[in-house]
């Protein structure tokens, strides 16, 4: 399930570096049939009450349908990024940019399903995947959505292993948690972005460039272990 399913690394506006596993069409085709499962639930719920009541109920289910089939992802999608299905597979939709999918962006992707599914069993859908780098079918291409594998919770950062230092000047409680956070998170920058960073405490530190995170690090060491 994880052959065909690669990793992709951006990095944003403020210099942090994501990394994202985009799913691939195996493990998003087993996340569909959870769903179809779920919508066909759906739809005997609706269809069993009102099979007897006539035009009126026949009207009343084709409604029903029609809200579930085109309604049912959005509204997950926009709630929480994934689907039953989605969830229970450990994917997630998100915009290209790595932004929560929007009302709009889902919408699109997921009346696109119609043509994706041409000319049958999604045939157009699975040939846009598997052409595409990033794994999308023609919803996604539209919607600039990207289906990727759900991050896992309480991965607690760490402080880069260096030499503790001690810290040359008396630090409020804040700057020092400020620091403590700029350590922490130092290995999701980009080596550029942490290094401007950095300088910006060049007083204190006396470095510039690679040598004022190091620094910056030690610092953070030092407060780590109790000083």
């Amino acid at each position: 399930m994880g052959t065909l399913d690669t990793a992709r690394a951006f990095e944003t506006p403020e210099g942090v570096i994501l990394e994202i596993k985009l799913a691939g069409p195996v493990v998003r085709a087993c996340a569909w049939a959870i769903d179809g499962v779920i919508r066909a639930a759906l739809y005997a719920a609706i269809s069993i009450p009102f099979a007897f009541l006539g035009g009126l109920g026949f009207a009343t289910i084709l409604i029903g349908f029609f809200l579930i089939e085109w309604f049912y992802p959005v509204l997950f999608e926009v709630h929480s990024g994934a689907t039953p299905g989605k969830q229970a597979m450990g994917i997630t939709v998100i915009h290209d940019n790595g932004t929560p999918v929007a009302w709009s962006s889902s919408l699109i992707r997921n009346l696109l399903r119609a043509a994706d599914f041409l000319p049958l069993f999604y045939g157009f859908g699975l040939l846009s995947v598997l052409a595409s780098k990033d794994f999308k079918r023609l919803g996604d291409l539209a919607a600039g959505t990207l289906v990727v594998y759900r991050e896992h919770p309480g991965i607690r950062r760490r402080i880069p292993d260096c030499a503790p230092l001690p810290i040359p000047v008396d630090l409020s409680p804040d700057e020092q948690q400020v620091l403590l956070q700029f350590a922490e998170r130092s290995g999701d920058l980009s080596q550029q972005r942490a290094a401007e960073l950095a300088e910006l405490l060049q007083v204190v530190t006396g470095q510039s460039a690679e040598a004022a995170v190091h620094a910056l690090c030690g610092y953070a060491n030092w407060l780590a272990r109790g000083r």
